[in-house]
């Protein structure tokens, strides 16, 4: 082997290490951080055949065996509801209202308590003008639980995330307050 093949084997060598150390930086993980956030609180009043004046929810589907004031036995499977209900920046259901949450969540399943949600907080206030639109699905008797912000409109023009939301509060069938903490990770 002549020096010159040496020195060509020793140069690729040597070439082969700098580019595979350069390369490689390990394996970190980008951490997210969220471009907005908020915290916010629904309230749902279903309207079971006597308060019409205060609901905020109706049953509009049920399966052939339920009725459309009552939800369907124990886990509610076949239930399509729809809402129109009022957002607070607190949990007090007398507070401000900043908006509304429009939408519908559907019971799907037959072995265990859990529900699909679409809906949009339609938000008109000094703070927030626009909308963000959610949907996923909502293992309810988990205590919190992760749905997709999936766009919006207004000062939510095309923001995308993660909205975590945990049951506040129930009485019953009727009425329940969700805590949603809104982590947007696109924001234009």
């Amino acid at each position: 082997m002549g020096p010159s093949r040496s020195l060509v084997v020793l140069l690729f060598l040597f070439l082969m290490l700098i580019s595979f150390s350069s390369a490689y930086q390990g394996k970190k993980k980008k951490q997210y951080k969220p471009c907005k956030q908020m915290v916010l609180y629904f309230h749902d009043v279903l309207y079971n055949g006597q308060n019409a004046a205060n609901a905020t929810s109706a049953i509009v589907g049920a399966p052939q065996w339920g009725n459309l004031t009552i939800l369907a036995d124990k886990l509610h499977f076949g239930n399509v509801v729809v809402f129109d209900d009022p957002i607070t920046l607190d949990n007090n259901f007398h507070s401000k209202p900043v908006g509304r949450a429009q939408g519908l969540y559907l019971y799907d399943s037959k072995s265990t308590f859990t529900a699909w949600l679409g809906f949009s907080f339609v938000l008109n206030t000094t703070d927030f003008q626009g909308t963000l639109n959610f949907m996923g699905a909502d293992p309810i008797m988990v205590k919190t639980r992760d749905i997709t912000v999936v766009s919006g409109t207004g000062d939510f023009f095309m923001h995308r995330g993660i909205a975590t939301i945990m049951t506040d509060s129930y009485e019953g069938d009727v009425y329940f307050r969700l805590r949603v903490d809104i982590k947007l990770y696109e924001c234009w």
